[in-house]
């Protein structure tokens, strides 16, 4: 199935996705820094920036910036005064994806923030940054439950708290505890399904990446 997963993929992409060279180089970056090969597909940075649009946002919030890839995908979408925010802990990751975002000429427009994420959460608060729009959740997963409700402290009303990898292969139906990053995706449902400002739904996913999934979270109060 995988075989046909990639197939299908390249086939979505060649017709629908139109990618800005410079940011499809930053994946060549990143393979030949040696980063994990765990960004985005093309085709769910697509979606990702067709989001960015529907929520007409103007401030982004993105916590795990890899080499860059899908922040420069959603900052593309975003209006000339429009900024991004990405928060990254690899100081190798954050300074791969700063070349990347200033060699698609986007340097004005996203800010890479390094260290614990908690960390820059807790400090954009505090510089009473936001409210985002849109906020994009790819990091360490058993971190997602503290994420999500740092997130939507910073998130308006009819913003978007968008999750990924929230399937892991279907690991997700594990209750044991065992592997504490789906004990984190498990977790973060919970929250999720339990908190009165959001209105929400998962959808899983086959594709390049295997099999996974996101989860969308709107902000309604």
């Amino acid at each position: 199935m995988q075989d046909t997963w990639n197939r299908v993929d390249a086939f979505i992409a060649e017709r629908l996705v139109r990618g800005d060279a410079e940011v499809e180089r930053a994946n060549e970056r990143a393979a030949a820094a040696g980063l994990p090969p765990i960004q985005v597909s093309p085709a769910q940075a697509k979606l990702l920036q067709l989001l960015v649009r529907l929520a007409g946002a103007r401030q982004v919030l993105e916590i795990g910036t890899l080499g860059g890839y899908s922040a420069m995908w959603m900052a593309l979408a975003l209006p000339i005064d429009g900024r991004l925010t990405t928060l990254e802990l690899d100081p190798k990751h954050a300074e791969l994806a700063r070349r990347n975002i200033a060699e698609a000429g986007l340097a004005e427009t996203i800010e890479v923030r390094m260290g614990p994420a908690l960390d820059s959460l807790k400090a954009l608060a505090e510089e009473g940054a936001g409210p985002f729009e849109l906020v994009f959740i790819d990091a360490d997963k058993r971190s997602y439950p503290e994420y999500f409700k740092r997130s939507l402290r910073l998130c308006r009303k009819g913003g978007l708290i968008v999750l990924d990898n929230v399937v892991r292969g279907g690991k997700v139906l594990d209750a044991s505890g065992a592997d504490p990053d789906v004990e984190g995706v498990r977790r973060v449902y919970e929250l999720i399904a339990a908190e009165p400002r959001v209105t929400a739904t998962a959808l899983q996913t086959v594709g390049v990446k295997g099999y996974d999934g996101l989860a969308i979270a709107l902000v309604v109060r």
